[in-house]
């Protein structure tokens, strides 16, 4: 179940709560009963290493990389 973190608009209490994700937001403080709202707060969630999309499909600068094709030779026998 996600930690969801609010904040009192009355005390300026910021606490935690968890909750299931179809719960309805809280409306009201604990501590004093004013209004409160949701906070947008940093995910602990984080992507290291290079992952497949970024060795498997870019070059070392960014640009994606293009299947090699055979050059033609041009030259004429003569």
């Amino acid at each position: 179940m996600p930690i969801y973190e609010y904040r009192c608009n009355k005390c300026s209490k910021e606490f935690e709560l968890i909750q299931k994700i179809t719960d309805e937001p809280a409306s009201k403080c604990p501590d004093c009963g004013g209004k409160i709202e949701r906070l947008v707060s940093a995910t602990s969630f984080s992507l290291k290493g290079g992952g497949w999309y970024k060795d498997g499909y870019t070059s070392s600068s960014g640009e994606e990389k293009k299947p090699k094709t055979k050059k033609k030779d041009t030259k004429k026998d003569s």
